[in-house]
């Protein structure tokens, strides 16, 4: 779980500090820099895999954008930061497995990981650039300080399941030196205070956390897996309508490939009874859809093909490339719902695209169930899910619960050339607002989301108003409806 980021230099992030809770959702104008900050958290998942190169460029549209890894540093003009800086606070799961099938547990599962990189001109034959990795630290935060950090209300019972510290000295991996003498210290786990195991910093290719192993780092490599379950989730309505291979991967891709297989694996393959998890999707469906009796996946076993099919009040049958991008969003929510295989943090942009208005609520429920809930003991503490979304949307901004909302502006810094940086408030009396970790903004933030008109347009040259909401006819049906049902 990410619990904490701090990031500066990347993008048009600088001094960005953010707290987060099982769901949060970041709510801003376009091109504030709302995207940049999961850009941010895919990056560092990336680090956890790829070489300091290859996650560069596997930021979106990067490559095809700048073609210089320079391109992710911030800047204004022709100026660009020298260094990127990461700063990051998770809990990470007790026990896992690393690369090799090796047996892992962890001595701290609330931890502390910061990155610092600096671009440098490569000399040879890539002429985008390269990385230096300047700092790497992994350090323990001990039950103490746990206490005091999480404020989003956990309860004890949760706390209890998943917070751990036997760590006596503080750090799992540090860094010291300056230049050519700087050196990546690997610190012997379970508070062992033997030699560090040292590594030249200048020409790491990639962090040391992506080559941690269970034998040597069991906290570090429980760290990488936590940050490796971090992804973007771009639902392509392509992939979500493609039939899978009975072979195919069982586990939803993070643009919507293999939901069929992933359903079917679910409905047959974890020990529950099929029926019921192909009725639980479809009551979900249905609250998107009224006319949606039943879901379920055909097996067809001569094309060796799982497709999956909706069936209406009419009892037709219709298969996935027959229904529209936002239900076929909405189906892929619902299966990933119910997979507790799958934690991690996933971060989704405008997740309302392509739902009518009137079912926004089912939607933003449906995001919420797919969160943990830290008032119940977490029963598997290494699938712990934790949503962030981020959105323009006034119908979504209007349903979501303050304490999950975070708002995110542009705000210009520097002398005499300002810099555009994003800048992100809390709701005021929310828990991030009285826990000081991060600044409360000013309900006058909402009101483009609870007014989205401003008066000065709202009305024509003769003084009429040119508002759906202000017309006298629709004035007297208004209360009618209860708009938050």
């Amino acid at each position: 779980m990410l619990t904490r980021l701090r990031v500066s230099g990347f993008k048009n992030l600088s001094g960005v500090d953010v707290s987060f809770g099982p769901f949060t959702c970041i709510a801003g104008a376009n091109g504030v820099g709302k995207s940049n900050l999961l850009d941010a958290i895919v990056f560092l998942g990336a680090l956890t895999e790829k070489t300091l190169v290859d996650a560069a460029l596997s930021v979106r549209d990067q490559g095809a954008r700048t073609g210089d890894i320079l391109g992710l540093f911030q800047h204004v003009g022709g100026h660009f930061a020298e260094e990127m800086t990461f700063q990051v606070e998770m809990i990470i799961p007790k026990e896992g497995v690393d690369d090799l099938g090796q047996k892992a547990k962890a001595s701290s599962t609330f931890v502390e990981y910061t990155l610092k990189l600096r671009h440098r001109t490569d000399n040879g034959m890539r002429a985008l650039g390269s990385l230096e990795l300047v700092t790497e630290e992994l350090k323990h935060i001990t039950l103490g300080q746990a206490g005091k950090q999480l404020s989003f209300h956990p309860s004890k019972a949760w706390k209890d399941s998943v917070l751990k510290n036997e760590r006596r000295t503080p750090f799992f991996i540090s860094t010291k030196g300056e230049g050519a003498d700087r050196v990546i210290n690997v610190h012997q786990d379970g508070g062992s205070s033997g030699k560090p195991q040292k590594l030249s910093a200048a020409n790491l290719p990639r962090t040391v956390l992506s080559r941690a192993n269970a034998a040597e780092s069991p906290t570090a490599t429980l760290a990488r897996r936590e940050m490796q379950s971090w992804r973007l989730l771009q639902l392509e309505p392509s992939s979500l309508r493609e039939p899978d291979r009975f072979d195919a991967q069982p586990y939803l891709g993070s643009a919507g490939s293999h939901l069929p297989a992933t359903l079917y694996r679910l409905a047959h393959h974890t020990g529950a009874d099929p029926e019921a998890i192909y009725a639980e999707v479809a009551n979900r469906l249905a609250e998107l859809i009224d006319e949606v009796r039943a879901v379920h996946v055909d097996r067809d076993e001569p094309r060796q093909l799982l497709t999956i099919y909706a069936t209406d009040k009419g009892q037709t049958q219709f298969p996935a490339r027959a229904l529209s991008d936002g239900t076929l969003r909405f189906l892929a929510l619902a299966v990933l719902a119910l997979d507790t295989e799958s934690g991690g943090v996933l971060c989704l942009e405008e997740p309302e695209n392509g739902i009518h208005p009137a079912r926004i609520p089912a939607i933003i429920r449906l995001l919420k169930d797919l969160a943990f809930d830290p008032a119940n003991e977490a029963d598997e503490p290494g699938h712990m899910r934790q949503v962030i979304i981020n959105t323009h949307s006034p119908a979504v901004v209007q349903y979501i619960d303050p304490e999950d909302l975070v708002v995110a502006e542009t705000v210009y810094q520097g002398y005499p050339v300002p810099a555009k940086t994003l800048r992100l408030g809390c709701m005021p009396r929310s828990w991030r607002a009285k826990s000081g970790s991060m600044v409360a903004g000013h309900m006058g933030q909402l009101l483009p989301y609870l007014n989205p008109v401003p008066a000065r347009d709202s009305s024509d040259a003769g003084g009429r108003s040119r508002r759906l909401v202000d017309r006298p006819e629709v004035k007297r049906v208004l209360p009618l409806f209860d708009l938050h049902a």
